[in-house]
């Protein structure tokens, strides 16, 4: 089936979606990574079983709604946003397939309302990101500091998507045909070109992160059936070190390791099908 554009109402306001509407069979959102979008999951569809499957462009991100002037992207942001989407639906209870960020969120999501969420499904991720404690006063300084030196700043116009596709692959290597799915849904355009559609204050620090011992605290809050998958060459934020001390602290967790790169499910939607599908499909 080919998915429909639709807009959906949040507290934030509108958020821009792909639907897949199958009545009867399981329920799931689909969160993508940072600076992503809902195209981010295309490759996936035609390995997937039959699914009730919204792919949904995070707040900020591709065609959704930007926060408004003076607020800030914070992880309650999305948290809130995915319930909002849920509720449109009348979904009272979801699986959450999420990607990176998206994974995060999804996690999130779960601890703050588990009588909601049925199931976990997240590639290259578990829980948000942290630092240490004493790092909280440079990452304020620096937050501040960027965000007030961002104002006023034009976006750059590409000429021509292509050039847009290279600058996305050197941002973050994947497949081709991938970076242009993700620059397609992901741009607008404008006199002389294009730009891309995604809020500029995304690419801002985040003025707080959580200590590794809160993350933790709230990954062993997880109450529903969890199934990670991850390329087997760790990124640089989540290391091997890290994902192992999380993954001992759900030790109810299905684990798949594939060889690839982060976005494993563009690059290699077939295999991440193959692991994760029939966990979706289960339902409750």
């Amino acid at each position: 089936m080919t998915p429909v554009e639709v807009t959906l109402p949040a507290t934030i306001g509108p958020l821009a979606a792909l639907r897949i509407e199958r009545p009867g069979a399981p329920k799931v959102i689909a969160l993508h990574g940072w600076l992503d979008n809902a195209a981010s999951f295309l490759p996936l569809l035609p390995h997937l079983p039959p699914l009730d499957l919204v792919l949904l462009d995070s707040p900020g991100h591709g065609r959704s709604a930007h926060l408004p002037p003076g607020a800030e992207y914070v992880l309650a942001t999305y948290v809130h946003a995915v319930l909002d989407v849920a509720d449109a639906l009348g979904w009272e209870r979801f699986a959450l397939l999420g990607h990176s960020m998206g994974a995060a969120v999804a996690s999130l999501v779960a601890v703050a309302q588990p009588q909601r969420v049925e199931r976990l499904a997240l590639i290259e991720n578990l829980g948000p990101l942290a630092e240490e404690a004493d790092a909280a006063p440079a990452r304020l300084h620096q937050a501040v500091g960027a965000a007030r030196a961002r104002r006023g700043r034009s976006l750059r116009v590409f000429p021509e998507l292509e050039v847009a596709v290279r600058a996305r692959l050197q941002a973050s290597p994947m497949a081709e045909h991938a970076a242009r799915l993700l620059v397609e849904r992901g741009t607008h355009a404008v006199e002389g070109g294009h730009v891309w559609s995604s809020d500029p204050r995304l690419t801002l620090p985040g003025a707080q992160r959580m200590t590794e011992v809160q993350v933790q605290a709230l990954l062993r809050a997880l109450e529903c059936p969890l199934h990670v998958v991850h390329a087997r060459r760790a990124q640089p934020y989540f290391t091997e070190q890290m994902r192992a001390a999380r993954l001992a602290v759900v030790p109810q967790a299905a684990v798949t390791v594939l060889d690839g790169g982060h976005h494993l499910h563009m690059d290699m939607p077939e295999a991440v099908a193959a692991a994760l599908g029939r966990f979706l499909a289960a339902g409750g």
